[in-house]
């Protein structure tokens, strides 16, 4: 008994293998889903500096994808473009004409253009002016041009911001710093503004300075230093309030040239001045006075532009503070954010586990839920200046429509292996092929028990028994082996399923697994059943020309409803047919002796190829187990159109080895 159990428990063990496969890359579907929710949630809430860069790519791109935006009209930069730099080349040619273009002859400027501008910038109603110029050492030019600079501000300094920067050097292990201040005589309380800014890993500039400067300040070791970025001495100037944000990030408006520009030198010249003047270009407007000359080089990277000049950089971050457009994280807590994103990765995988089976669906599930959380994150970032996590998640989330992708589509080559060893022993190469092909959506759904209508084919040797009495069994196996091979042969050339062979005996159904239409499967099985009567006809002349035993066949065809489906105990299992129609094909099979013809079909099959081929009625006959109607029965002769020599020498054949077997 113990013995059995075991031999029991292998043979189930060997069964069950191809479905331990499947369940175990199952197993391993979950087991990746779970891997990359937690790994998304977990590099997210631990804020790891390969994922702050992910992200802030993802800034990036939804600068870009949004592109830019109309900036407040109260700033104006007053530009030290190329065009002002060149405009000393007019007054060294000719003072006399261009006297107003003395103080920019040459670069660096005198003190006194500024003076003069700024004076005149402040007289024609701006509100502020701030310039982005580090003074920090004496006027090439001398005492006289510092003088001129240092009235005008001692006369507006509560509307003038200077800048001023805190620079490092050193070598890499040790780092010094150092406040790079306007010269003294420059100096007034609330006149200076630092313009440095916290620059990220990726080089780019997000983040205004306005806690970057004092962390700055401390770490160099100044005490009792306290200096507002130049965005906010700017405010300060202007005398206006920003509206309290939680964000730390500018809201970058554009590319170079998006801010109002004007060219430093229409200032000194009076006749652009004068249309200035009458166009109120400078009235209660923040003039911003700094570089864009690509010579100067002084150029930033930002998530907008890989070259954006300072002094626009200064516009970004002075128009986001006046407008409270300062961008924040939606989720602030790390933690927080890093289980949320463990919570969306893995309900995204839960999501996509139930299409398993099919494993395009996940990957296109996955890829659909990525675009539509970088399209959530995209519309809370332009509208709402709140920022999702969203590389991370998009990553994690393609990543498991990828491995649920994978393991399904490896799930699904086993199935199809299992499919192909089941059919592949009924069912010829190229139907096999097509099953796995044009029906990949419901190939499992082929061996399971389904109800379908086909046309069954039975066939057996005539006189069997008597011919296995005459010949030795080397002979008899020969002989059958040859005669099976011939049928089988028939049988898939015309697309059939071999369902088993019974001894001698053959059976076949066409319909099934899959079917091309009920009539053209019963057209394929009557050329089928006719390609067997000339098989067997080249057989018989062999075997006469070899001096071997001849002997002659009967093959019945019927129409209708059975049962298919992966059949057998766990021992063994193969795919069959079952139900009444394939009785009826048996017993059909059966009368061919009685009736003295090779090939007889049923009514069912004969209303649905009447007008393809010829026939011999042959009578209503009461089958064998079954007392209910009679079955009307058909001589199959051919195809319409065919000689039916063929036909007639055959029956006149079997009707005479008939007649010598009923006389044995």
């Amino acid at each position: 008994m113990e013995s059995n159990n075991a031999r029991k428990r292998q043979a189930s063990k060997r069964s069950n293998r191809p479905q331990d496969g499947r369940n175990f890359l199952t197993n391993l579907s979950y087991l990746l889903i779970g891997f990359w929710a937690i790994t998304g949630g977990l590099t997210t809430g631990l804020n790891l500096g390969i994922v702050q860069q992910w992200e802030r790519q993802a800034q990036v791109l939804f600068f870009r994808l949004r592109g830019p935006v109309n900036p407040p009209e109260d700033i104006v930069i007053l530009e030290i473009d190329q065009n002002s730099l060149v405009q000393g080349e007019f007054y060294q040619a000719d003072p006399e004409n261009y006297p107003e273009l003395e103080s920019i002859q040459a670069w660096p400027w005198q003190r006194t253009a500024y003076a003069q501008v700024i004076k005149k910038l402040l007289d024609a109603g701006a509100k502020s002016v701030s310039v982005d110029v580090i003074f920090d050492l004496p006027s090439s030019y001398g005492a006289a041009d510092d003088q001129e600079l240092q009235q005008v501000l001692q006369k507006y300094q509560e509307q003038i911001i200077l800048a001023t920067s805190f620079e490092s050097f050193g070598t890499e292990e040790v780092q010094q710093a150092q406040l790079i201040s306007p010269n003294p005589i420059f100096q007034a309380d609330k006149t200076l503004g630092l313009v440095n800014f916290p620059i990220d890993l990726d080089g780019r500039i997000y983040e205004l300075a306005n806690d970057y400067d004092q962390q700055v300040i401390q770490s160099s070791g100044l005490t009792g230093v306290e200096i507002p970025s130049f965005a906010e001495a700017t405010l300060r100037a202007a005398k206006l309030n920003s509206p309290p944000s939680p964000g730390k990030d500018i809201f970058f408006y554009g590319p170079p040239g998006t801010f109002k520009q004007v060219s430093f030198w229409h200032v000194l010249d009076p006749t652009n001045w004068e249309v200035h003047q009458r166009d109120q270009t400078f009235k209660d407007k923040i003039v911003l006075i700094g570089a864009t000359a690509s010579s100067l080089q002084d150029l930033k990277r930002t998530p907008f532009s890989d070259i954006l000049p300072g002094i626009e950089l200064h516009a970004n971050a002075i128009a986001t503070l006046i407008e409270g457009r300062a961008i924040a994280p939606a989720l602030p807590n790390t933690p927080l954010r890093g289980f949320l994103v463990f919570l969306g990765i893995a309900g995204t995988g839960a999501l996509l586990s139930n299409w398993l089976k099919k494993p395009v669906i996940p990957l296109l599930g996955a890829l659909g839920i990525a675009v539509a959380w970088g399209g959530v994150s995209y519309l809370s970032f332009t509208y709402g200046g709140l920022i999702l996590p969203t590389a991370v998640p998009i990553i994690a989330i393609a990543l498991t429509g990828i491995s649920c992708l994978a393991t399904g589509a490896i799930k699904e080559q086993l199935e199809k292996l299992r499919l192909y060893r089941t059919l592949g022993r009924y069912v010829a190469a190229p139907i096999v092929n097509e099953i796995l092909t044009q029906h990949a959506d419901d190939f499992q759904a082929l061996l399971k028990g389904r109800k379908l209508k086909a046309t069954i084919l039975f066939s057996d040797i005539r006189g069997f028994t008597t011919l296995s009495l005459k010949l030795e069994p080397e002979e008899l196996v020969e002989q059958l082996n040859a005669y099976l091979n011939a049928m089988v042969e028939a049988i898939l050339a015309e697309g059939g399923t071999l369902d088993k062979f019974i001894g001698d005996a053959v059976m076949a159904e066409f319909g099934s697994p899959i079917s091309h239409g009920e009539k053209n499967d019963a057209m394929r099985a009557i050329q089928a059943a006719l390609r067997m009567r000339r098989a067997l006809v080249e057989l018989q002349q062999q075997w006469q020309k070899e001096g071997q035993e001849l002997f002659f066949n009967g093959i019945g065809l019927n129409f209708g409803e059975l049962i298919a489906g992966d059949i057998g105990s766990y021992r063994r299992r193969e795919y069959a047919v079952i139900g009444d129609a394939v009785n009826v094909a048996s017993r059909v099979e059966g009368l061919t002796g009685k009736l003295g013809t090779d090939i007889l079909i049923t009514e069912s099959l004969y209303q649905l190829v009447q007008d393809e081929i010829e026939v011999v009625p042959m009578g209503e006959y009461q089958l064998k187990g079954r007392q209910e109607n009679l079955v009307q029965l058909y001589s199959l002769i051919g195809l319409k159109g065919e000689e039916p020599t063929l036909y007639h020498q055959v029956q006149s054949s079997l009707r005479d080895y008939l007649g010598i077997q009923h006389k044995g």
